[in-house]
């Protein structure tokens, strides 16, 4: 952005030791959005006071966050159609000039590899196979338990790159690529887990359904891609003493899933001097209510 007598005169406050000024000083500047950063790059490269270069780095951030809840509201106001667009927005708060193009060509890559093994004789359960080996084996995507020190596990740019996700990550993975591939597999609503289920049809979200509605064939732990049964999953409602109510069988729409991710990825920001950070994240996730 052109530099303006506004803005050289904004920029010239920014040291001012009265909080009150600064704020007044930061609203205005966020009004520019996006294109004044450059312009606040410039200036923290031309700065060597530690502290207006410090509030110089949280109005950049201020500005990629502003513009990340308007992206949000966007895909939200859209039907959230696309889960993996969802997912990398939330990673956009972390990596806030993450290119999209670079995760959605590996995803595709994936997709094309599987979709050359699939075809109409398959049974569901040997397309989950499919599924596996494509995903696991030749992808070499890896799990691990849900860990608030891991952070990098709950982004998926990371998950993409590393291979190496959690229950939630790897299961935006998955899901993504079944609905890419028209299988019908969704999230359901297990407590304390994250769980993949193939249903015997599609969910319509756009219409209110009863859960009895729909049949589950099984379940599917996108950890490494373990299949579990009824009868499984109802073992585990008796070991940790919960009542296998119907609500936690049904599908979870997109906007859900996203919100959930950004609800646990806060909690990695959970000290003192990332507190903004879970603040933010759970901020974002109301958008999606």
């Amino acid at each position: 952005m052109h530099e303006t007598r506004e803005i050289n005169a904004l920029f010239h406050l920014l040291d001012d030791p009265d909080q009150e000024v600064f704020d007044t000083v930061a609203s205005k500047i966020l009004l520019f959005g996006k294109d004044i950063i450059p312009n606040l790059e410039h200036l923290w490269e031309t700065t060597y006071d530690e502290s207006i270069q410090e509030r110089i780095e949280l109005l950049i951030h201020r500005v990629h966050y502003q513009d990340l809840q308007e992206a949000v509201r966007i895909w939200t106001k859209n039907g959230a159609q696309e889960l993996m667009q969802g997912a990398i927005l939330a990673a956009r708060y972390q990596y806030p000039d993450l290119s999209a193009t670079q995760i959605n060509t590996e995803i595709d890559r994936i997709k094309r590899n599987i979709w050359l093994e699939l075809n109409n004789y398959l049974t569901p359960l040997e397309q989950i196979n499919v599924l596996n080996s494509m995903i696991y084996n030749y992808f070499g995507l890896k799990g691990e338990e849900v860990s608030y020190q891991r952070k990098n596990q709950f982004f998926i740019n990371q998950v993409i790159e590393g291979k190496k996700g959690n229950p939630v990550t790897n299961g935006i993975v998955y899901q993504a690529l079944c609905a890419m591939l028209d299988l019908p597999v969704y999230a359901v609503n297990i407590p304390r887990q994250f769980i993949l289920a193939y249903f015997d049809t599609f969910y319509d979200f756009t219409e209110p359904a009863d859960p009895g509605d729909y049949r589950i064939l099984f379940f599917i732990d996108p950890i490494q891609g373990q299949i579990y049964t009824q009868q499984d999953v109802e073992t585990y409602f008796k070991r940790v003493n919960v009542p296998a109510l119907p609500a936690y069988y049904k599908p979870q729409s997109n906007q859900r899933i996203v919100q959930f991710l950004m609800e646990e990825m806060a909690k990695c920001f959970r000290n003192d001097k990332e507190q903004y950070k879970y603040d933010e994240l759970m901020n974002l996730s109301q958008i999606l209510e």
